[in-house]
């Protein structure tokens, strides 16, 4: 891929202390960006510096929510070079979110090496800090400039990239959460399965209900029965329920997460298979009032594990003894992110 490099006049200064840049923060100095069109197919490749994109008050992204995302992260190995975990999944995932959303899919391997280029022109803003990385935040919107209810015509894709620290800055320490009872987070038939921004935008008020009452996060019930585990805040969530590991099954509504994907890999590769199914949450409820479930986590990009210690759930709080599960798995996929482990499944892509 032919790629046009705009340099910037005005590097920024990179931070020192990654312990005190809240997630998400702090962006690079360079951004890549391509664009669409039926007539040109993807055109125009460029990295250039970061900073403002011109869109017209009337793109389409703004009135009808055109657009999806992903997140991953490049990571600094002990010899001091730079891998991406795997990038492959996370476009694979991208192109099943824009054709959900109507949008215009792209080649696997030229997104990969979209982020690859990117990220090895950004390469020394890679932290070397332990438990940080750079994270990647490639999406995809919509910019016709037409309030007309079509196809869309024009789009535009982008890559921007974040030095971060942990998410949870506090590690491993368990979370409660408050199941929620109200709203929902995705219906099947509808976006659950897709990375966009309806969906998150729509659990912010749930979410901060809970949090008003002093609950990490919130615990999702399906939209259509009312009664099965699904996700919790905008991760996915795993148990271990009489020895044996479960997670919500892929319905439609449940996003296909890459670290739950590598997470049931492994597992497998230990011989302790995850089973994949619906989970009701009276069950589930039941199972950890008799000390059946020895662990809970969510899991994802962001924060890669975080145990849960308990699920509030009308004026009960059932409370969850972690075994050592989180731990073990944590470790698993960070000591093959960061290269400390042989990364024997071919999940990095190295940069430079």
């Amino acid at each position: 891929m032919d790629v046009r490099f705009e340099k910037t006049t005005a590097p920024k200064v990179k931070p020192q202390d990654m312990s005190k840049v809240p997630f998400g923060s702090v962006f690079t100095d360079h951004m890549f960006m391509m664009d669409h069109d039926p007539e040109n197919g993807w055109h125009n490749a460029r990295i250039v510096p970061y900073g403002p994109i011109p869109v017209m008050a009337g793109a389409t992204v703004f009135h009808y929510a055109a657009e999806v995302f992903e997140g991953l992260k490049a990571y600094r190995k002990p010899d001091g070079s730079v891998q991406i975990f795997r990038p492959e999944e996370n476009a694979k995932r991208m192109n099943n979110s824009a054709e959900r959303m109507a949008l215009p899919t792209m080649d696997v391997d030229m997104m990969v090496e979209a982020m690859v280029k990117l990220v090895e022109v950004e390469k020394d803003w890679v932290p070397t800090d332990p438990g940080t990385s750079l994270y990647i935040r490639p999406f995809l919107y919509a910019n016709d400039e037409d309030l007309s209810l079509h196809p869309y015509t024009k789009s535009t894709f982008v890559i921007i990239l974040s030095p971060v620290g942990p998410y949870f800055p506090d590690g491993l320490k368990p979370v409660p959460l408050l199941v929620e009872e109200e709203d929902v987070r995705a219906v099947r038939g509808g976006t659950g399965y897709a990375k966009c921004g309806g969906n998150y935008a729509g659990a912010m008020r749930a979410g901060a209900r809970a949090e008003a009452k002093g609950y990490s996060q919130v615990l999702w019930i399906d939209g259509v029965e009312r009664k099965y585990v699904e996700e919790a805040g905008g991760m996915n969530v795993m148990f271990r329920i009489d020895g044996k590991m479960v997670t919500p099954e892929l319905n439609g509504s449940v996003l296909p997460g890459i670290t739950r994907k590598s997470a049931i890999e492994i597992f497998e590769d230990w011989g302790d298979p995850v089973e994949e199914k619906a989970i009701p949450l009276d069950e589930l409820l039941a199972a950890i009032k008799e000390g059946r479930v020895s662990d809970a986590f969510m899991i994802g990009t962001a924060a890669v594990i975080c145990p849960i210690s308990g699920l509030a759930y009308g004026d009960d709080l059932y409370e969850i003894n972690n075994g050592d599960t989180a731990q073990k798995i944590y470790d698993a996929i960070t000591d093959i992110q960061w290269g400390r482990a042989e990364d024997k499944y071919g999940w990095c892509v190295q940069v430079g």
